[in-house]
């Protein structure tokens, strides 16, 4: 904390020649690094800098745009709107450009694959941007996306080569689409095998820095895997039968995601799973 708060005086008093400052200062009002949480000032070092028509700002307008789509999105320090988010986050994205916010490219086809703007086209062209330009957790969610047909014509030999390579790069979601796949093709041994593995650590924030993914979808990753992994247990599939294991398991797939977990519990319900 001491050394964000001498951050702060040394970026305020270059910030009016100092372009990198300024973007420093807005992340850092932002987020309340060094200084009391104050998302307005945030939000307007950033439009200063995304606004700005010197050149020294150019660098650093699609990280500006990204930052303040994320603003809109939540509502934080100012009106909330995900239009404007969706706006802006379009311009962070730059049509897919590698040297613009890949970020904002990953965020664009989470956006749309929501309800409120639901278009699995647009999420499926945005993921394969961000994931050509690198970026893991869209490399997971095209892997689902093809495997389930979602915007794209199903493949699963697409599907796979996705999943494979985010799981083995740490994609946690991306590990509990697998677990799934093993088991519906009755693999239950390997499916067992790697659900284990990833229920071992349910940090969520530490995976989530450390993968740079969303927490809700790495704890989505880990219930997938827990749950499979429970229904391995109790019904003796690939593992030894143990309903107290199994129980464990249950409970922990409940804790990380409720929703994840009763979607799965109604499919084993009606005996799809």
């Amino acid at each position: 904390q001491g050394m964000y708060e001498e951050a702060l005086i040394q970026f305020e008093k270059i910030q009016d020649t100092d372009f990198q400052a300024m973007y420093q200062l807005g992340v850092m009002h932002y987020d309340g690094l060094g200084t009391k949480e104050d998302p307005e000032r945030g939000v307007e070092y950033m439009k200063k800098i995304l606004y700005s028509e010197s050149p020294k700002a150019r660098h650093l307008k699609f990280a500006a745009a990204y930052n303040l789509g994320r603003a809109y999105y939540e509502g934080c320090g100012v009106k909330q709107s995900t239009e404007e988010a969706e706006r802006l986050w379009l311009i962070a994205a730059d049509h897919g450009n590698p040297k613009a916010s890949v970020k904002a490219q990953s965020t664009l086809g989470m956006l749309y694959s929501l309800s409120i703007l639901k278009d699995l086209k647009k999420a499926f062209f945005w993921h394969s941007e961000a994931c050509g330009n690198g970026n893991l957790e869209s490399q997971g969610a095209l892997g689902v996306m093809y495997l389930y047909g979602q915007g794209v014509r199903q493949n699963t030999k697409a599907a796979l080569e996705c999943l494979r390579e985010a799981a083995e790069r740490g994609n946690i979601y991306a590990q509990g689409h697998l677990v799934e796949y093993y088991y519906n093709r009755k693999f239950y041994s390997t499916g067992a095998a790697v659900a284990k593995r990833i229920t071992e650590n349910d940090d969520i924030d530490m995976l989530a820095e450390a993968t740079d993914c969303l927490p809700t979808y790495v704890a989505k990753g880990i219930a997938m895997a827990a749950f499979y992994l429970a229904r391995c247990l109790q019904l003796g599939r690939g593992v030894q039968q143990d309903e107290a294991a199994a129980k464990k398991y249950y409970s922990k797939a409940c804790l990380l995601d409720s929703g994840v977990a009763s979607d799965l519990e109604l499919a084993a319900n009606l005996g799809r799973i």
